[in-house]
Order: structure tokens, then C-alpha cells, then sequence
């Protein structure tokens, strides 16, 4: 459940009410944000005016990310009037998050939209259009830096961040997992944040050390990481090896790598 504020989503995109749009801000309701479409009062809006009220929605609204078609209308010279307007909103607010949702993400355009999306030094992310609002959901959190309730790991497990549970899914069904609680729920919960906010991402050493107990910190997490696995698979009747799930880069840390 989420509480207090809600985060704001800022809906830049001149086909804002269509059907395809119309499920992401469901999904973006459903996630707990709270969604705010750009509407120029003119019915033959252009480019300029979805800028200009873009801008000032900024201003009062206060967003915490933006998503912002890059096409704006059938004419050539609006063909990636989204770029320029992201670079309006980036002057205005250069640590605002922006993904920019395109049509261009396939074909001869790509190069140009994500290009023009990704020169910027600021928090942009590039998604096709097309994309489910799952997945728009999910990139619009990653910007944010947002780590949701519940963290979906493959198809086998899930970790409850609030209750402290990590489930092992079988079925449709969640089964708690009771031998991963306290300093091991700890470790797993830290490795699949650092997951969800960029796969492949590696945890170092000292941020799971302090997990640890006793006086060689290193061979204690090396055992509880060891335990982890062990419970994980057994909850899944897997047996999972060196390279599997949570996998330790010598000398560095470890990292969740999550079954296909």
C-alpha cells in the first residue's frame, strides 16, 4: 500500500488519450503514482504549445519524472518535436527524470530519436511506444530511483521488502521461504535492489559485510550467501552451483543473476 505523497507522473504526448495511453496511466495509477497530462486548451495544438504548458505544469505540479512522446503531429518539422522539448525541460530542470516514449524505436528514425534522447547529461531513457505498461512502469521507477514494495525475481521467487518475506512462487501461489529471515533476508534484499535499479549490477563487499557476524566478515557472508542459495533452491527444487543466482566477482562483491 502506498502512503503519503504520491509521486508525480508528467504525460507530455499528443495522442494522451488513446487507448494505449490509457492503460499506462492505469498501470502508473495501480503502481501508486499519480499521473498528470499536458492539455493545451486549443484543439489544433502544436508542438510549441504542449512545450510551453509542459513548462509550466513543471513549475506548479512539481513531477517527479516526465514522460514525454517524441513526435508531436503528422508535419515533417514535428516529427521530433519531443527532443526539443526535452531540452527546454532540462534547462528548467536539469535532475528532472524524463523517459521519452517514441514510435522511432525500430526503423530509419531510431538512430535520430535515440540519439536525440540520450545526448543529454540528465536522467533520460529511451522506450518504444509499443512497450507494455509494465514496462513503462518499470523504467519510470528505475529513473526515479524508486524500489517498489515487491521485487519480482524470474518466475520463482518474490521479496517483500516491507514484511521481510521472500516467497518462492509456484503455481501463481507464494510460498514464504522461512529459512531466508533476519541477517540473510538482509543480504538477499540489498543484492535484489541493486537488481532491480540495473540488472547485472554488482554489490561490493562492504555493503554486505555488515550482515555478517564474527570476526572474518568475509568467510561469514561467504557462508550466509552459501545458505541463501541453498534455501532458495530448495524452495524451488533447484540446485543452484558457483554461477548461479548469486554469483561472488573475486575480490569484488557479488551479484544477482536472475534465472531466465
Amino acid at each position: 500500500m502506498t502512503t503519503g505523497r504520491r509521486e508525480k507522473i508528467l504525460i507530455v504526448d499528443d495522442e494522451a488519450g488513446s487507448d494505449l495511453m490509457a492503460s499506462v496511466r492505469r498501470k502508473l495509477d495501480r503502481e501508486g503514482f499519480q499521473t498528470i497530462t499536458v492539455q493545451p486548451q486549443s484543439k489544433l495544438a502544436t508542438g510549441e504549445d504542449f512545450e510551453s504548458e509542459a513548462l509550466l505544469a513543471i513549475d506548479t505540479e512539481r513531477p517527479s519524472a516526465v514522460l514525454l512522446d517524441v513526435r508531436f503531429g503528422d508535419h515533417p518539422v514535428d516529427q521530433f518535436k519531443g527532443l526539443g522539448i526535452l531540452g527546454r525541460i532540462l534547462e528548467k530542470a536539469p535532475n528532472l527524470p524524463v523517459l521519452m516514449f517514441t514510435q522511432y524505436a525500430r526503423g530509419p528514425h531510431r538512430d535520430t530519436a535515440a540519439a536525440g534522447s540520450l545526448k543529454f547529461s540528465g536522467s533520460v531513457d529511451f522506450i518504444d511506444k509499443l512497450a507494455s505498461p509494465d514496462e513503462v512502469a518499470l523504467r519510470l521507477r528505475r529513473l526515479i530511483g524508486r524500489t517498489p514494495e515487491h521485487i519480482q525475481i524470474g518466475g520463482d521467487f518474490l521479496i517483500d521488502g516491507d514484511a521481510g518475506i521472500a516467497y518462492a512462487v509456484k503455481d501463481g501461489q507464494r510460498i514464504p521461504i522461512r529459512a531466508v529471515q533476519g541477517m540473510k533476508f538482509a543480504i538477499l534484499l540489498e543484492l535484489a535492489t541493486a537488481w532491480y535499479k540495473s540488472p547485472g549490477e554488482l554489490v561490493p563487499f562492504w555493503k554486505l559485510e555488515r550482515f555478517s557476524e564474527g570476526e572474518d566478515s568475509r568467510a561469514s557472508l561467504r557462508v550466509r550467501v552459501r545458505e541463501i542459495k541453498d534455501a532458495l533452491g530448495e524452495a524451488v527444487g533447484k540446485k543452484y552451483g558457483p554461477d548461479d543466482l548469486i554469483v561472488n566477482v573475486r575480490n569484488r562483491g557479488y551479484v544477482l543473476v536472475v534465472p531466465k
